[in-house]
């Protein structure tokens, strides 16, 4: 554990940075990159401990993956050249690593057991579990299943039509990504549409995929050809920098090339609801993402509602989100966001206990948060409860503080954001 105390800034912030590369890109590139056949090369990679994860897993099956600087180059042989890993694949603390290669996993001819550290051991894996197993998969483990350690027999595979029945991007993936490898015609259906960063990028390596609407449909068995790939800014790191601009008088801030697609903008659209000055400009498309400048100047704010279709585009932002409702005048209401009981940690329970201690009036609902603004927030000791968002979320908190802010932990932030406070004294 690393304990950080940290004193309000006693400045505006200004200035320009550009955030590390996508997380949730980042992971995909190096799954499909290792499954297709030729070279590829991944630039602006973020380098963070969760996507090394997915990088050690498929050196472990004998992928061939170089680190050139912030590049990776993939040398890959398609999934038949892949081979049983010697060793039990460990995830640490990434959800992403473990949904999507329980996926890949599942389609492939050899044994496998994966666990995770104490906190992904105890997240639900019957999610994506529960639609492999109709595909033929055959998967044991700790609560028949339902949690990591998981012991993976590839079998092979035969695609199905699946509904998702929660707005989960990773189940999406896992079951596209299974049906790549599976035998006829795969189909997801959602409710409400998440990220596509999978079916962008199943594209951008030759897959012919259908959407219509809310569906996804693959046939399987379709071969993959290496591409080159750029990696925008991740725009759940940007977020943190949106927000600390919004709550902090007179700063102006720029982050530069910075992901834009519309399946991961609702940080944005809440900004501009709650009346935050948010310019964007400098738009183009790379390597079929899109991607543009964010410029944010402080005013004041008022409160908003978020709810329905607005949550799976902006899950992972929520904690910094309710943090920034507690500077705008009014109540915040956010709601249909269960999701987040089942993160990295349970975040609405530990959103409400952190900004509480800071001051806030803040209320958890069972679906989500009431939060009553503005609040003056007052220096404390808080927990990030092993969560890299939490982390960041109260040091963000810290810049508008009355006194100090000590963090318990501040280890976690390396699984996302490795440079995280070096970019915030930039802006200092």
């Amino acid at each position: 554990m690393k304990e950080q105390k940290l004193l309000p800034t006693e400045n505006p912030l200004r200035g320009e940075i550009e955030v590390p590369g996508d997380k949730s890109i980042s992971h995909r590139s190096v799954i499909f990159g290792a499954l297709a056949n030729g070279v590829t090369r991944v630039s602006h990679f973020l380098d963070s401990e969760d996507c090394m994860r997915t990088v050690t897993a498929f050196r472990e099956m004998g992928v061939s993956i170089e680190k050139q600087g912030n590049s990776l180059l993939i040398d890959g042989k398609g999934p038949e050249a892949l081979i049983e890993p010697k060793e039990p694949l460990y995830f640490g603390n990434s959800g992403t690593t473990a949904r999507l290669m329980i996926g890949v996993l599942a389609g492939l001819p050899f044994f496998t057991t994966a666990y995770g550290d104490v906190s992904l051991t105890n997240r639900p894996m019957n999610r994506v579990v529960d639609p492999l197993r109709l595909m033929g998969a055959i998967i044991d483990g700790r609560l028949e299943g339902s949690k990591l350690p998981l012991a993976i027999r590839g079998n092979g595979l035969t695609g199905i039509e699946y509904r998702l029945p929660v707005k989960s991007a990773q189940v999406k993936s896992a079951v596209l990504l299974a049906g790549l490898l599976a035998d006829g015609k795969t189909t997801v259906e959602e409710s409400t549409v998440s990220r596509n960063h999978t079916e962008t990028m199943l594209q951008a390596f030759g897959a012919s995929i259908l959407i219509e609407g809310s569906t996804v449909s693959l046939q399987g068995k379709q071969p993959l050809t290496a591409t080159d790939i750029y990696v925008p800014g991740d725009i759940s790191s940007a977020a943190f920098f949106l927000v600390a601009a919004a709550i902090v008088p007179g700063s102006n801030v720029t982050l530069l090339n910075v992901g834009l697609n519309e399946s991961r903008t609702g940080i944005i659209d809440v900004l501009k609801a709650m009346g935050a000055a948010v310019e964007v400009g400098n738009i183009h498309r790379k390597g079929g993402e899109l991607l543009g400048n964010i410029s944010i100047t402080y005013q004041d704010l008022h409160a908003t509602t978020i709810e329905g279709d607005m949550i799976p585009r902006l899950i992972d932002e929520i904690p910094v989100i309710a943090l920034l409702a507690t500077q705008a005048k009014g109540r915040t209401i956010i709601k249909d966001a269960k999701e987040l009981r089942v993160k990295e940690t349970d975040r609405i329970k530990a959103v409400t206990e952190v900004l509480t201690s800071l001051g806030a009036r803040i209320e958890e609902r069972e679906d989500g948060l009431i939060v009553e603004g503005k609040s003056k927030l007052t220096g404390n000791k808080v927990a990030s409860y092993h969560d890299h968002r939490m982390a960041m979320m109260a040091t963000i908190a810290s810049l508008i503080t009355d006194g100090e802010v000590v963090i318990d932990d501040i280890s976690p932030v390396s699984t996302s954001y490795p440079r995280f406070f070096q970019d915030l004294q930039q802006m200092k």
